[in-house]
């Protein structure tokens, strides 16, 4: 299991040195992402993607529960009430409650990929001041180790935070 945690780096040089450090501190690159101002970035830093720019992932999740709940109420509607010439059976009310969990997801997640990441909203005014934001996923028993690392060598980052421990890097 993995904890992410979140830094804010004064400058893109700076973020350049961290992660130099964060390699040579055994934290494979693909547990790394940095985000800052479009096009400050150097290509061969590990830039965020696209689904932790944006709300997708969390608004397709929230599309998919109401979606579901419609679906179903829809379905025990139709089977209550059946159109004239049909006979409809319980398997249609899961049908139902399916379709709109998918269409509900659908269609929150085309409306949520246009917002930017709710979680990453309070590191937004550093980034456009010129900082660089940096995530890192890190095992659960290192987390202690990492940060006394960054502040011991970088006293001007600041630590951002951290979310709860995760299974896998997505």
């Amino acid at each position: 299991m993995r904890r992410r945690l979140y830094f804010m780096l004064p400058s893109v040089p700076n973020a350049r040195a961290m992660l130099d450090e964060l390699l040579l501190a055994r934290i494979e690159i693909g547990h790394m992402r940095f985000m800052a101002r479009d096009g400050a970035l150097a290509p061969d830093m590990p830039d965020v993607s696209f689904f932790q720019k944006t709300d997708l992932v969390h608004g397709a999740q929230l599309g998919m529960v109401i979606g579901a709940i419609v679906g179903l109420g829809a379905g025990i509607f139709l089977e209550m009430f059946p159109p004239d010439g049909f006979s409809l059976r319980t398997a249609a009310i899961l049908l139902v409650t399916l379709g709109g969990a998918l269409f509900g997801g659908w269609a929150s997640g085309m409306n949520a990929a246009a917002i930017p990441n709710t979680r990453l909203r309070q590191f937004a005014p550093g980034i456009e001041a010129g900082q660089v934001l940096l995530i890192i996923d890190v095992p659960l028993r290192r987390v202690a180790e990492i940060e006394e690392m960054i502040a011991r060598r970088h006293p001007e980052i600041s630590f951002g935070g951290s979310e709860p421990p995760m299974l896998a890097f997505p």
